[in-house]
């Protein structure tokens, strides 16, 4: 079988748990890996690429992605996550029209630092694994692009929004730095993918979705993969 499966992946589980979900249930022999890592805090559209539709997975991860993020204000985490350690907190003292304008300034092309518990490497090890061994290193600035971002709604200190942008964008540091802007830091607690190029999460399934109709059927071909 050579194809992609598009997969909402559950929160509190990793990217790589799902592939262990489809070579433990379907018995697989076919390469099978994942386009694009979903944190395990962060849910939503996860693209399976199957067989010889493996060789695109770079095409899949070089497309644009779309999110749906709560942030907390006052409340900074070593991993920029809920999931964190917390290293600071303060008082929130913003209106939702502070919040609008911080917000305004992360659209466009950014210089954004990676968290430093991220799978990026740093002389040839991921910076994950460094900071468990209680290595102190800070990741370099990398450019990414902000296409949108969208408040949806803000429940002091709670802020929910929609954002638009290119790959290696991190959410999370996203949030840190809108924090950081606003004097008071902030921290991701909740992230979902919507879509990642043209497909989106209304045309994914769950892996009990996939479990009950088969592989087969959830399968979607990709020309030039046979």
């Amino acid at each position: 079988m050579n194809g992609v499966i598009i997969v909402n992946k559950p929160s509190g589980i990793t990217s790589y748990d799902v592939i262990r979900f489809f070579k433990r249930t379907f018995r697989l022999r076919e390469k099978i890996g994942h386009a694009g890592t979903l944190d395990p805090l962060a849910s939503g559209l996860l693209i399976v690429c199957l067989g010889n539709a493996t060789r695109h997975s770079s095409v899949f991860m070089k497309m644009e992605k779309e999110y749906i993020a709560r942030l907390l204000l006052g409340v900074r985490t070593d991993t920029d996550d809920i999931d964190g350690m917390v290293i600071e907190e303060k008082p929130v003292n913003v209106r939702e029209v502070d919040i609008e304008k911080v917000v305004a300034n992360f659209i466009g092309t950014i210089e954004q630092v990676p968290p430093v518990v991220s799978a990026i490497k740093h002389k040839g090890k991921p910076l994950y694994k460094l900071y468990r061994q209680g290595m102190d290193v800070t990741p370099s600035p990398k450019k990414v692009f902000i296409k949108e971002i969208e408040i949806l709604n803000v429940e002091i200190p709670y802020m929910d929004f929609r954002v638009v942008c290119s790959k290696g964008t991190y959410i999370r540091a996203l949030c840190r730095d809108i924090g950081e802007q606003l004097g008071c830091g902030g921290t991701q607690t909740a992230l979902k993918r919507t879509r990642v190029g043209d497909y989106k999460i209304d045309e994914s399934y769950t892996l009990e979705d996939i479990e009950k109709k088969g592989l087969e059927n959830c399968l979607i071909p990709l020309s030039g993969t046979n």
